[in-house]
């Protein structure tokens, strides 16, 4: 595989639109057939008060990220004093108003239906840290959520590289999530009966768990547990330097993050009925795989 088959680069250098008709068709049906958007042109611009944020010591000790919840636009997981908290989420809570401002623009057949999540800030280094082989990202996965089952509803992300030292964001993209999921489906077996309606008393996910999230999240785990589809599976080596921004449905493009630090983050989830060929979303692959509906 190469770079070129994943990607899609598109000349977007401001996060408003409006944006010629042409491009905004070449970015939903690069997306939703499984590929990269990607804008090298397209820096976030970091105040020169907030630059002092971009250090690894802003992060805290309880995960990869920095979070900003989009309802209480609390954070979470952060080291930095209290003086510097209302700084930061600031500075992301712009981060994901030009998101939403990108996504409306280009995306213009999604905005009705955008569902904005939390928005992330990844300021530490990823290369060198040890994970479990579940938590551990330099895996290729898709991104499926433990607490927050999403009964079919797309991932949609937005990330840009802020480090300030140009370090890029070394990133694998692999397979179509067909081949992925041909190669892992046969692995998931069926989740013992009453478990989701136990996780979910228990508080430990939102909702109930149901078969297309039992699906997913079995997948994820047998593809980063095994090292033989981790060496062999195809893969395109990809390289975000700073100042570059991309988006991709992280629950359908293959992917795994190697190496960088310093990079913004926001959700999106998107439900398949905005989708121009929700055929093509993961729900409806692994429904037809299975001969059955996977979401009630």
């Amino acid at each position: 595989m190469t770079a070129d088959e994943v990607l899609e680069r598109l000349p977007v250098t401001a996060w408003h639109g409006p944006f010629d008709p042409a491009i905004q068709a070449r970015a939903i049906e690069a997306l939703e057939c499984g590929k990269v958007l990607v804008h090298p042109d397209l820096p976030f611009a970091i105040e020169p008060r907030e630059a002092r944020l971009l250090d690894p010591a802003t992060l805290g000790e309880h995960g990869k990220n920095v979070s900003l919840d989009p309802q209480t636009h609390r954070l979470s997981n952060t080291a930095v004093p209290a003086a510097d908290a209302a700084l930061l989420a600031g500075m992301m809570q712009r981060f994901a108003d030009a998101a939403l401002a990108l996504l409306t623009g280009l995306l213009a057949h999604y905005t009705a239906q955008l569902e904005r999540a939390r928005t992330s800030f990844r300021p530490a280094e990823i290369e060198g840290r040890v994970y479990s082989p579940r938590r551990d990202d330099r895996r290729l996965h898709v991104d499926a959520f433990p607490t927050r089952p999403l009964a079919g509803r797309r991932i949609l992300r937005v990330f840009c590289n802020v480090a300030p030292d140009g370090a890029a964001r070394e990133w694998l993209v692999g397979e179509p999530f067909v081949d992925y999921a041909r190669t892992l489906l046969a692995r998931v077996k069926a989740p013992v009966p009453g478990t989701a309606w136990l996780l979910h008393q228990l508080g430990l996910t939102k909702r109930r768990r149901g078969q297309y999230d039992h699906i997913m999240l079995g997948m994820h785990d047998a593809g980063k547990f095994d090292a033989g589809y981790q060496a062999r599976a195809p893969r395109a080596a990809v390289s975000f330097p700073p100042g570059t921004t991309w988006i991709c449905f992280t629950d359908q493009v293959v992917h795994a993050a190697l190496s960088g630090h310093c990079a913004l983050e926001q959700t999106f989830h998107l439900p398949i009925a905005a989708m121009l060929h929700p055929e093509q979303s993961p729900l409806r692959v692994l429904e037809d795989m299975t001969g059955r509906r996977l979401v009630v």
